[in-house]
């Protein structure tokens, strides 16, 4: 459709830039045809003719241009009426195309005055006849001026449509560079996001594991029961093994797959405690309920992760766990007796473990608190909301 309008516009162009030649023609030919043959006016034509030329040229200034047309277009109807009839008119469109202001009026007024004189043969003979040629002139410039100013307003809308339509291409344009740049950001964060996820995974899984292996293989040096030890780090190890695959293949823990988040945050606090010979208190309080599974997978990583990190740091000889269910939010309190620390030195995020708690924690629109002073326990809070399952 654009395409269409295009072409119509340059052909709509090139005829208006032919008008002026086709009307300076029709009227010689249909002066030689009606008076015959006159060398004066093919010169004076002729002479039109090679002024035409002129109009686009920018180096003649435009009072110049229509005041010689005018001249010309005076001195042709004095060889015949066809000049006013249809060369005239060129007088009308290029007085008002190219001139500013007044000065429009005056070039259409000069027309419309050499052409009325035409018609009637030259200056009026009575007062009547003289009113009679200035109404009509009136009406001529009038006229002129209405359809020209509404031509003019076209103009300028369709000027307009087009700079908002190639605003619109450029800002489509934009939006598409935009687009593609969004991918390319999309597919980065993506890359970076499943890095960041399989490094928490690795943490929370294999890392927690192999440590809790290395540490029963050290205890079985030194232990009569190192039977024991060895069957306990084969546990963790298989454990260990298969939380990965989940982990790559991006399933939740097997333990909340196999108990509801109570059963599975005692059994992780009973194991951590046989393997760590500390004590673990687990406890639940409110009205169970079953979570989104990002809910609950969040608070039992937070839980390992807590464990480990009293396993590794505290040196607690108790360690207790409290799950609380109230009517908005869900909380995680894990304590320990341990040797604690300065909470400074993590508030900027702390070592991987807390960070990966962090992150766990605000992407599902909660909050981590961490008490601790050196010498008298850590507490760790892990709220997030209450979403329930399904």
């Amino acid at each position: 459709m654009s395409g269409r309008l295009d072409r119509s516009e340059r052909l709509l162009g090139r005829l208006m830039a032919a008008a002026p030649y086709a009307l300076l023609a029709v009227s010689a030919v249909l002066t030689l045809g009606t008076e015959g043959p006159s060398w004066g006016m093919l010169g004076l034509a002729a002479l039109a003719a090679a002024w035409l030329r002129l109009a686009p040229v920018d180096a003649v200034p435009r009072a110049v241009y229509v005041t010689g047309l005018v001249l010309l277009i005076g001195a042709l109807c004095t060889q015949a009426v066809w000049f006013a009839s249809f060369f005239g008119f060129v007088g009308y469109l290029h007085s008002w195309h190219y001139l500013k202001g007044a000065w429009r009026f005056a070039g259409v007024s000069a027309t419309a005055v050499i052409s009325v004189l035409t018609y009637y043969g030259g200056f009026p003979a009575t007062p009547s006849a003289g009113l009679g040629q200035v109404f009509l002139t009136a009406a001529i410039v009038g006229a002129v001026g209405l359809f020209s100013f509404v031509g003019e307003i076209t103009a300028e809308r369709s000027a307009e449509r087009e700079r908002m339509v190639a605003r619109l291409e450029a800002a489509m344009a934009e939006n598409a560079g935009l687009h593609a740049q969004l991918l390319v950001q999309a597919h980065e964060a993506g890359v970076l996001d499943e890095r960041q996820r399989m490094a928490a995974e690795i943490h929370d899984t294999l890392a927690q594991g192999l440590t809790g292996i290395i540490t029963q293989l050290q205890a079985a040096r030194q232990d009569p029961d190192w039977r024991r030890r060895v069957d306990l780090a084969i546990g963790l190890a298989k454990e260990s093994l298969a939380e990965a695959r989940r982990s790559v293949h991006a399933v939740g823990p097997g333990r909340l797959e196999a108990a509801p988040l109570p059963d599975a945050l005692a059994a992780v606090a009973a194991q951590w405690g046989e393997l760590h010979g500390v004590r673990a208190d687990f406890t639940v309080t409110g009205t169970v309920r079953p979570m989104h599974v990002e809910v609950e997978e969040t608070l039992l990583r937070t839980a390992q992760e807590a464990l480990a990190n009293a396993a590794k740091h505290a040196a607690a000889s108790r360690v207790g766990l409290t799950l609380s269910y109230m009517e908005d939010v869900v909380t995680l309190d894990v304590r320990d007796d341990g040797a604690g620390f300065d909470p400074e030195r993590v508030r900027d995020g702390g070592g991987f473990g807390l960070t990966s708690m962090r992150k766990r924690v605000s992407r599902l629109a909660g909050s981590l608190q961490i008490e601790s002073e050196p010498g008298a326990g850590t507490a760790i809070s892990a709220s997030v909301p209450a979403v329930a399952r399904g």
